[in-house]
């Protein structure tokens, strides 16, 4: 029988939408992962921020994540090599991308929505020829983010030390997402 869900989709972020990512960015279960207590953002801060990002003045592609009609999320990827501040400086290889997102509503964890967006933008990404991979780095204790990246078919390489500290280096490649939808 086919699924009634709504499909989870993405669009990509506009300059109305930063007053809703400002209030996003400071609920409680997305401050524990993304920059913490003391770097919860005043709205000015996300609009310097990410405005340039939704201009494209950036190498960071922002969108939101929609469930039907309804806004659910943040995600965003960038292009891993020279992305600076410390960040993948040992990667030569200009096909892969780095990806964050985070649900809006803390009801929705747990419940699938965050592979589904996962899912969805890593289609994204590799229906541009040039990927080879997309990588992620939640954090180690961070064992939602973990479990929901395996279930969008990364896998686990090795804990790094990036800017933010400790993280689990995941990759899902070219390779591994076609043989996985040949499989389906």
């Amino acid at each position: 029988m086919p699924s009634t869900a709504p499909e989870v989709t993405q669009r990509l972020m506009v300059k109305r939408d930063l007053v809703m990512l400002h209030e996003w960015l400071n609920r409680p279960h997305i401050v524990e992962w993304w920059g913490g207590e003391e770097a919860r953002p005043t709205l000015q801060e996300v609009q310097s921020h990410y405005l340039p990002r939704v201009l494209a003045e950036e190498a960071v592609t922002p969108y939101i994540a929609m469930l039907g009609s309804e806004p659910i999320g943040y995600a965003q990827s960038y292009v891993a090599l020279g992305s600076g501040d410390g960040w993948w400086e040992d990667e030569t290889d200009p096909g892969v991308r780095g990806i964050d997102q985070s649900l809006a509503n803390p009801e929705q964890l747990g419940k699938g929505l965050g592979t589904r967006l996962v899912c969805t933008l890593v289609k994204t990404l590799f229906n541009d020829p040039s990927v080879t991979k997309i990588q992620t780095d939640p954090a180690p204790n961070n064992v939602r983010a973990i479990r929901c990246y395996e279930k969008a078919g990364f896998r686990q390489q090795k804990v790094i030390t990036t800017p933010d500290g400790p993280a689990v280096y995941m990759v899902q490649t070219r390779a591994s997402f076609e043989a996985a939808r040949g499989a389906a």
